[in-house]
């Protein structure tokens, strides 16, 4: 019991430090990932891509900031929150789409058929498939628990304070949690459900990483300014504080 409420206020304490923005930012972009890979982006033999890695690297951002200013285990906390939320949405989305109504879509056709398919075609693209929300979910928990530890492991002995030492840590860890989070939804969800090969699995992986990194070197400017403007003004310092406090009581 003691052990619940000390996560408890933790995550009270951790909310209340991290910027409302970049929690809203991570949470909405996990929610739209998971209605994004259920779509293919593009497919060929030995290639695929899925549509949620348009929003993957944003929350990969958010986690690099986030673990820059509060460490590892907050960007983790977050994280988790991020996945209870998506799975909330995703039953919400599933209850709704059960209930009697039509989509705007229906309104805009002539005919009456064709409005039906276009509201059950959206209808079963929000209510999603279980195997989606599942396989994502697992997907994050894990690649956001190897980027946290990663990045604070790499930031521990290589970061001055400086860009170089930002964009070290950030890349590194999200080269090899993106590669992670790929492989582990690849392999649970198109592989079982989509068909995809092992050698697809294998190379969208990878190439999904590539793009991921590319996206995360662009705007990793615009997280080391973010983290360095947290420090400059202290924001968060009271979880900072109370982690500290809580690890010597620990020790």
């Amino acid at each position: 019991m003691r052990y619940f409420e000390s996560i408890r206020k933790e995550y009270t304490i951790l909310l209340r430090s991290v910027p409302s923005m970049v929690i809203a930012a991570f949470v909405l972009s996990v929610v739209l990932m998971n209605l994004l890979a259920g779509r293919e982006l593009y497919r060929s033999d030995w290639f695929c891509l899925n549509s949620g890695l348009s929003l993957s690297w944003v929350a990969f951002l958010c986690m690099d900031c986030i673990c820059k200013r509060f460490g590892g285990k907050a960007a983790a906390r977050i994280s988790l929150l991020a996945i209870a939320v998506n799975m909330f949405c995703a039953v919400l989305f599933w209850l709704l789409m059960k209930t009697p109504g039509r989509w705007a879509g229906y309104y805009a056709s002539t005919d009456p058929a064709v409005g039906e398919m276009i509201t059950a075609g959206i209808d079963s693209t929000f209510a999603g498939a279980w195997y989606i929300v599942v396989g994502s979910s697992v997907a994050m928990a894990v690649s956001s628990l190897v980027n946290s530890v990663l990045n604070q492991w790499i930031g521990a002995r290589s970061d001055r304070g400086d860009f170089a030492g930002f964009a070290k840590r950030s890349l590194l860890s999200t080269c090899a949690a993106q590669f992670v989070d790929n492989f582990v939804f690849s392999a649970m969800v198109s592989h079982v459900f989509f068909g995809w090969t092992w050698t697809q699995v294998l190379i969208c992986s990878f190439t999904s990483m590539l793009i991921e990194m590319a996206f995360e070197a662009v705007f990793s400017p615009l997280g080391y300014r973010v983290s360095r403007t947290w420090e400059e003004e202290q924001v968060g310092e009271a979880y900072i504080q109370y982690m500290e406090e809580t690890s010597g009581a620990q020790a």
